[in-house]
């Protein structure tokens, strides 16, 4: 199941889009990731977006880049909703992809929903560190094996068809509106292996963004060893790393062994005070979740640090946006990538 960003015209014409459908809602309530916060006591399906449902393509500028967003393990497409908005705010079509039994629920339309069997996978492996490993290589390979049909959508689209698989009319301006020989993607943990892993098996992905997800069927970010094949091969098209706190390719074996083996362009950033969930809604989302429900305020830090959430999110998407802007469009990043901004102080230049 994917959902398609673009930028719209006539939008204020068309109905707000929701973050979450219902029944996504309800699977995520009861396996989202996050700590302290009480299951069944956040309407996840009240939010809304900044999107406008079935609002036609604004297309005067020719056919557009194209980024593909993938979430973590569990997360729907919709924890990356603030991104994807974004970059589509600034000319971008932003796929973003579910994996069916990987994302906690998966709400289709006609109301079919798919919970996910990775908690009953991974209690199967009763602590077996090879079981746990072929159970990683599983997520990976079905994760690079959707996304790379997903290409083969965008393709069609590119060229003026409907790859709908229940053949609904698309919006206006779609068909034709996706340049593709221009297509980028990231994605937060396992959407970020995803990301990188994809371009080195698909040359269709000309740039990567990987936030915050280790390279390696390991558990853990420090572990060494079990390297995916795209640490071990590198990479010669353009790639970003962006970690929380703590992870960077100093610390995380597999990302250094990617950049030692990759000959091409590659920037290292650290979300100064941020941890894993940083780099999704749960960003902007906890702390107003925390207030409304009274929670301490060390439910929130546990979640997503100690950075501002205003500034992570306003440095996360002028970094994605500049990096796509370079390396889709010729653009040159804004100079964020020369050094350290005065502009973010939240963002770490590694070195």
């Amino acid at each position: 199941m994917v959902g398609v960003r673009y930028p719209a015209r006539d939008g204020d014409r068309y109905p707000l889009a929701p973050q979450m459908l219902p029944g996504e809602a309800a699977g995520f309530d009861a396996l989202n990731n996050f700590s302290g916060i009480p299951k069944g006591r956040v309407d996840w399906a009240a939010t809304r977006s900044h999107a406008h449902e079935g609002a036609p393509v604004d297309r005067r500028g020719g056919p557009l880049p194209v980024v593909l967003y993938e979430p973590g393990v569990l997360d729907p497409r919709s924890l990356g909703t603030t991104l994807a908005d974004d970059l589509a705010s600034r000319g971008f079509i932003v796929i973003t992809v579910d994996h069916t039994h990987d994302a906690s629920a998966v709400q289709f339309p006609g109301g079919q929903v798919e919970r996910s069997v990775l908690p009953q996978e991974f209690a199967g492996t009763k602590g077996d560190q090879g079981a746990i490993t072929d159970l990683l290589k599983k997520v990976v390979a079905v994760n690079v094996a959707d996304t790379r049909f997903v290409l083969d959508q965008v393709d069609a689209l590119a060229a003026g068809r409907n790859p709908d698989a229940e053949h609904r009319a698309l919006p206006a301006g779609l068909a034709g509106a996706l340049d593709a020989h221009r297509i980028g993607m990231f994605g937060q943990s396992s959407g970020g292996m995803a990301a990188l892993e994809t371009m080195h098996e698909d040359p269709r992905l000309k740039a990567g963004a990987d936030l915050d997800g280790v390279l390696a069927y390991e558990q853990g970010d420090h572990t060494p060893g079990n390297p995916f094949p795209v640490a071990q091969a590198g990479l010669k098209q353009p790639f970003l790393l962006m970690g929380m706190q703590g992870n960077d390719r100093h610390t995380v074996p597999s990302w250094g062994l990617l950049w030692r083996h990759s000959p091409g362009w590659h920037r290292d950033l650290t979300l100064r005070g941020g941890q894993h969930a940083s780099f999704t809604d749960a960003e902007s989302l906890l702390p107003q979740i925390g207030r409304r429900l009274q929670l301490p305020a060390s439910t929130v830090r546990d979640n997503i640090g100690t950075v501002d959430p205003g500034q992570a999110v306003a440095a996360q998407e002028a970094y994605t946006t500049a990096f796509f802007d370079e390396w889709l469009r010729g653009g040159t990043g804004d100079g964020l990538f020369n050094g350290p901004s005065a502009r973010f102080p939240v963002i770490d230049y590694v070195r």
